[in-house]
């Protein structure tokens, strides 16, 4: 009897012959790859959704750590001009992007150390003085007597509530305990979630510095095989948007905390170092920056030093109002050729929208945004091949 070898189905295995295989998929032309196929453009439709649909599962997934993710671009993205520079200059190494993301990581962690260090000290120096005045009361104090209205209402409201002992003790059990323990484990919490976000940042922007060229390259072919060399343009307008914010509100705001800096020491301020730093922060965002030189400078009043308050409110006025003014739109609006009303909309609706991140995030969007509105706009061919790249 002769064995036969049964004949695999049609569609499964593979056709022998002559000593020779080959797939079954070769007896079969692929039709997607004809133009005007219906089965061609039924997979592109369908290798679409596909793709759609697990982005979508992706963000979904990591939407709890977005934020980390993209503080992670901001950071590489503001570092990247001065990291490519570092890197032609030395070569390429594996310890350069972990020198970087060391140094950048450093940048935050000291100052922030430095205010944590102060704050303890002065929530022991707290305590120890509501154990005294609970002992003693609050004397009342000589600048009392130089307000401008209202002098005896609040010198009479001092002597019956602060001034006795017994009456400052009812006032301090006043307080609800358990709601103090509340918001105490409420801020450790957000603070370790600040923490852990924090480091995830610091490990996005190594590998986004070490494999940076090749994200890089990536992301312009997908930009290019998506949106033509209009959608290169529109990327390289949101990372300048970046570029210029950085420049517009990070540096010029520590810049603004320095200078402040300076007038507090000269002025004997309370904790100078902490309410520069607190100034800088705080002047990274358009119109609060006047608010902390306000508050520091009530706090020289408070010590009976109207001169040297009232030269720390007008000189934190004119420092914030050259530099929002005239130095943020140049730094910010330059880089992008957006106009400054673009920039501030993008700053504060970023801010409200996104939190500490719509600082970039705003402007980046309204950079798009104006450059697909002159792209639109534009009147002539010329002007459209300008604005469009």
């Amino acid at each position: 009897m002769t064995d036969q070898t049964p004949t695999p189905p049609k569609g499964l295995g593979k056709i022998s012959g002559k000593g020779q295989e080959r797939d079954v998929e070769d007896e079969f032309p692929d039709e997607s790859t004809l133009p005007g196929s219906p089965v061609g453009r039924a997979q592109r439709r369908s290798r679409g959704l596909l793709g759609f649909f697990f982005i979508a599962l992706a963000l979904f997934t990591l939407k709890n750590f977005l934020p980390a993710l993209l503080w992670g671009c901001v950071f590489a993205i503001a570092s990247w001009p001065l990291y490519q520079r570092t890197e032609k200059k030395f070569g390429r190494t594996e310890w350069l992007p972990m020198l970087f993301t060391a140094g950048i990581a450093l940048i935050f962690l000291i100052p922030l150390s430095l205010v944590g260090f102060k704050a303890a000290e002065e929530a022991q120096s707290a305590l120890h003085w509501i154990d005294e005045v609970r002992h003693t009361g609050i004397p009342m104090p000589d600048w009392l007597n130089d307000l401008p209205f209202e002098r005896a209402q609040v010198a009479r409201w001092w002597q019956n509530n602060l001034v006795n002992p017994e009456h400052l003790n009812r006032l301090f059990h006043s307080f609800d305990a358990g709601h103090g323990m509340a918001v105490t484990r409420q801020v450790t919490t957000q603070v370790a979630k600040r923490a852990t976000l924090f480091l995830f940042s610091i490990l996005t922007l190594f590998f986004l510095l070490r494999d940076g060229a090749d994200i890089i390259h990536r992301v312009l072919v997908v930009s290019n095989r998506t949106f033509g060399k209009r959608g290169e343009k529109l990327a390289r307008q949101m990372i300048s948007s970046v570029h210029g914010t950085v420049a517009g509100l990070v540096l010029v705001g520590l810049g603004e905390g320095l200078v402040m800096g300076v007038a507090y020491v000269l002025t004997d301020t309370p904790q100078p170092l902490l309410f520069a730093m607190l100034t800088g922060v705080a002047a990274m965002i358009p119109f609060l920056g006047l608010p902390t030189v306000v508050l520091a400078a009530l706090l020289i009043l408070i010590q009976g030093k109207m001169i040297s308050a009232i030269v720390v409110v007008v000189l934190g006025a004119i420092v914030i109002f050259v530099a929002d003014h005239f130095i943020r739109p140049a730094l910010i609006g330059g880089s992008t050729q957006m106009p400054f009303l673009w920039v501030l909309l993008g700053i504060l609706a970023g801010v409200e929208t996104w939190g500490l991140l719509g600082l970039f995030l705003g402007p980046a969007i309204m950079a798009a945004v104006h450059l697909l509105w002159r792209i639109w706009s534009a009147d002539s061919e010329q002007e459209l091949l300008e604005e469009g790249g």
